[in-house]
């Protein structure tokens, strides 16, 4: 298969309006290609540095961070939630358990959970997050019982990285995490560095997300139609680090280099390997998670992976350790099949 003329097909078969997809080992770009419309309505390229929403695909650097700060003894697995932001789900929860997706905090939709980008600067994410605490107090089960996936236990681990770096959750990432490899903030950060090439995010307009979408998305962020697309308009996530990351595939293409080489700048080996441990419920029974990655296979490959999704756009990052390769792919339509796409292409670079 012809990785270029694949992904343009998926573009000439409206699959996604734009797309970037790349390969990384530790040391080069194996391969990339970028294809499609940025803005359709004014027929803007997608090119390497658009910058798109990752949306949950921030949860590993989130989970980076907080691993750093344990290595550094400012934090600790096994300390409860509650040391570093009061909850209303009773004790036990630790930030172990909330970076496992093991801690029985409910996962209500997060769709209406953003802001408009005209209120990023002032708006008050910890308030926010009170908010939802407040609205969903009960947990869905026990500390450690079962994985459950949860947007509100990341959201969390934010509060444990202020607390345990003193710095703004952002401004940790930023400095101690994205900087050290060399990423700047036009290629990942927590605020569209440039307007001007910030890709538009857009939905499938015979999808049942549309049919449903003023259920789920707040009438603001509805634009117009362009073609077969409705326009999703530029928005935040109300929780940075559950989902608040922008950038592009090549920012995460260093990310994940860092990953495949022999000694990380980000962690030290007792670290790194924690980062890669599939977890266990409090019955022994192993989970497909671990500190901050879902565990998947490829036709017998093993494989690490984050997926991100929302509002317009779609995005998974893919780390194939054994084989020493990595992936990203990043679009811009909410429904576009990460899954299919990656498990199409990345076989070809396995060997």
């Amino acid at each position: 298969m012809d990785p270029t003329a694949y992904l343009n097909a998926l573009v000439a078969r409206s699959k996604t309006p734009g797309l970037q997809y790349l390969v990384v080992d530790r040391e080069r770009l194996r391969f990339e290609h970028d294809a499609g419309w940025a803005d359709i309505g004014h027929h803007v390229p997608m090119t390497a540095a658009t910058t798109m929403m990752a949306y949950s695909m921030s949860k590993t650097i989130t989970a980076a961070a907080v691993l750093q700060l344990v290595a550094a003894r400012r934090a600790a697995l096994d300390d409860p939630i509650d040391k570093y932001h009061p909850t209303p789900y009773g004790p036990g929860i630790s930030v172990r358990h909330l970076l496992a997706h093991l801690s029985g905090i409910p996962n209500p939709i997060p769709l209406r959970w953003v802001h408009s980008a005209a209120r990023h600067a002032s708006f008050d994410a910890r308030a926010a997050l009170d908010a939802e605490l407040r609205a969903h107090p009960r947990p869905v089960s026990a500390p450690g019982a079962k994985y459950r996936y949860s947007n509100i236990g990341y959201w969390l681990l934010g509060r444990v990285v202020e607390r345990a770096s003193g710095q703004p959750f952002a401004s940790y990432v930023s400095e101690r995490v994205l900087a050290p490899l060399g990423i700047s903030s036009s290629d990942l950060g927590y605020a569209v560095p440039d307007a001007s090439r910030h890709a538009h995010g857009y939905l499938e307009k015979y999808s049942f997300l549309n049919l449903a979408k003023r259920l789920l998305i707040d009438r603001e962020f509805i634009g117009d139609y362009e073609g077969p697309w409705l326009r999703i308009e530029p928005h935040y996530m109300n929780g940075p680090a559950f989902g608040g990351l922008v950038g592009t595939a090549r920012g995460f293409g260093k990310l994940l280099q860092d990953e495949l080489r022999p000694k990380s700048t980000l962690f030290d080996r007792t670290t790194r390997d924690l980062f890669y441990t599939a977890q266990r419920t409090t019955t022994d029974h192993v989970v497909p998670m671990t500190l901050g990655w879902h565990v998947g296979d490829l036709g017998g490959v093993p494989f690490f992976y984050k997926e991100g999704g929302g509002g317009g756009f779609h995005s998974e990052m893919r780390i194939y350790r054994a084989s020493g390769v990595a992936t990203v792919v990043m679009a811009n339509a909410t429904g576009f099949d990460v899954k299919r796409c990656l498990n199409s292409l990345d076989r070809r670079f396995l060997g």
